[in-house]
Order: structure tokens, then sequence, then C-alpha cells
């Protein structure tokens, strides 16, 4: 097939991909324990313990009545049959964007998010390209300079980073720098994204304090992937060096730089472009473990509060955005191929 049917074939494939991950998500979160109306009975027991007694002739499940167990059913619209519930959510609630959250009050869905999402979006693009223009001349020069010192105290490195998991790096960096009371320098912020006074400062310091809380988390973000990434680019540019065609380009009397930036380097960048369409989750998701580390109010440390607290429309929001940002990622990679080598075809045949 050509590119165009190619692409085409793979945006009709969302939608149903869509569908089916939210409808099985959204069923799951409706029948597992602890959801919202047990949470909301536990809290009318917790009153009536405390005091306030619900005064009823025929209450039953400690002091909780079957009529006010049935009104919170409705309040929370699970009186309802389960694919009309679904389809609620997905085309009357705008997949749930526009429903309430039950953690907070007169606040949708959507609007937590949005409040969130730029944290989230600056730690995940930073973390992104710092890691790309890191590892990729990181690799080319490991590549170059195969077998030697360089090439194995870096690689030490890299993967003496890659085995400490990021809650450990977070955690021993916060007590390396941060000021704690069992830290060695008390250079960068402990945890948040801005100073308390962050409004008052001027354009420099607020630069200088954005970069002091972003310093140390970054580094976190990075971590997952660095060693992947460098690795990988390392290895293919070796296998590229080591092809017959760039013999026969030396042959001809081809410079190095030549030959690495005009010939090689374009061929070695296929396989690192498969971890451009995930980056459109990352940004979007953010870190769970690393905003908990460092207490960044971003979409992971939302996407942990809404789970714990069974806030299932601010969880399934974040979900289906997720989600949809995942699906158009890959066909984004598949994109970035074509950008790379347009030689690259898509027909299965060949």
């Amino acid at each position: 097939m050509d590119r165009t049917s190619y692409f085409l074939r793979r945006l009709l494939f969302v939608l149903p991909t869509f569908l089916g991950i939210t409808f099985l998500c959204f069923a799951v979160i409706q029948f597992v324990p602890g959801g919202p109306v047990e949470q909301a009975i536990m809290r009318m027991r917790g009153d009536a313990s405390g005091g306030e007694a619900v005064a009823s002739a025929n209450t039953t499940n400690g002091g909780i009545s079957e009529e006010q167990r049935e009104a919170i059913r409705r309040h929370y619209g699970f009186d309802k049959p389960f694919l009309l519930r679904y389809w609620n959510w997905l085309w009357k609630e705008r997949i749930g964007l526009q429903m309430e959250s039950y953690r907070f009050p007169n606040k949708t869905a959507w609007q937590l998010i949005k409040s969130r999402f730029p944290v989230s979006l600056v730690f995940g693009l930073t973390g992104f390209l710092l890691t790309y223009l890191v590892c990729i001349p990181l690799g080319m020069a490991k590549a170059l300079k195969n077998g030697s010192a360089f090439d194995f105290l870096t690689s030490l490195l890299v993967f003496t980073g890659y085995a400490i998991p990021v809650f450990a790096l977070g955690m021993l960096l916060k007590m390396l720098f941060c000021g704690t009371v069992e830290s060695l320098w008390d250079i960068f912020p402990a945890a948040g994204f801005h100073a308390r006074d962050f409004a008052e400062m001027g354009p420099a310091a607020r630069m200088k304090d954005t970069f002091l809380h972003m310093f140390l988390p970054v580094i976190c973000y990075m971590s997952g992937s660095f060693a992947v990434l460098t690795m990988l680019m390392k290895n293919s540019l070796l296998e590229q060096i080591g092809s017959d065609y760039v013999r026969t380009v030396a042959a001809k009397g081809a410079g190095t730089l030549r030959i690495l930036f005009c010939h090689v380097l374009r061929n070695a960048l296929i396989p690192i472009a498969t971890g451009f369409g995930s980056a459109l989750t990352l940004i979007f998701a953010g870190s769970v473990i690393i905003e908990q580390v460092f207490e960044i109010p971003g979409m992971g440390m939302l996407s942990l509060e809404s789970i714990v607290g069974r806030d299932y429309p601010v969880f399934m929001g974040i979900l289906s955005l997720t989600s949809i940002l995942g699906l158009f990622g890959n066909i984004l990679s598949d994109f970035a191929y074509l950008l790379i080598d347009p030689r690259i075809s898509f027909n299965q045949n060949t």
C-alpha cells in the first residue's frame, strides 16, 4: 500500500482502539470495591459514629438505610444501566471531561487537568528534548571511539544511572543537594514547582527559581531512557559504519565527517525515531514517581490522587487524553521514519 493509504488506515483504527481501551477501563472501575458510593457511605457512618446518628426506624448496613443508599447511587449515576452510563460518559460528558470531580466539588475534570497540565508539559518537554540532545551526540562519540577509555567510562556512568530506580535517585539527589538534615549541600529546593513568593519576583529571579526547581526532577526524567537511547544510538551507528555502502563511500575518498553526517547519521537515527511518539504521553501524563518524590503539582500527582481517592471522572479523563495522544504518537513515529528516510516503504509485500 502507498503511504497515504497506510496513514489513513492507521487513523481509522484510532477510534475503535480508543473505544476498546476506555470501555474496558470504564467497566473495571464500575465494579471494583471502594468506589464513590462505598466511600460516601463510609463518610456517613463516620458522621453517625461522631454523634450525628441517622434516625431511621428501618436502617441497615451500620445506620445507612436502603433509601439513603439508593439516593447515593442515583447521585453518582450508578442506578442507570452500564451501557447507558458509558454512553453518557463518552458523549454527553465529553469523555468525562465535563463531569464534576468527586473529590473537588464545583470543579470539572477538565478544569483540574488544565490547571496541572502546564507543569507536566514543562518538565516532560524539557526532559525529552535534553535526553535526545545529549544521547544522540554521546552515542555518536561512543561509536567513533568504540573500545576506548572514553567509551568504557561513559558506559559505566550511563548504566549506573540506569540501574538506580527513579524514586531512589530522586531521594538520593534530595538528600545530597536539598538542604535536608542529612544533605551535604543546600543548593536546590526540596519540593514544589515555584517558590512561595514567585509572583513577587522579577524576570531574572523567576528564571533562576524555575531553573533551581526543575534541575533535579529533570535529571530523574532523563535517567530512565538515557542509557537505552545512548546505547541504541551507538549500536545503530556502528552497524551503519560497518555497512558496504560506507566502505564504498570511504574508498571514493570521502572524509570521516562527510561520511558521518551525509551518509550514516540519517540511517542511524531510524531506530531512535521510535521514541518520538511516546513523548506525547510522557509530556501529558508526567511521571507519577518523580512528581511524588519532589511534590510537584503536575499530571502525575493528579492521576495518583484520583486513583487513590476513587475520583473516577478525573482518572478517566486523564486516561482518555493519554490514550488519544498515545495512539496518535504511534502514527507520529511512523511519520518521523519518513522524515528521516523518505525511501522507507510501508508496503507489506516488499
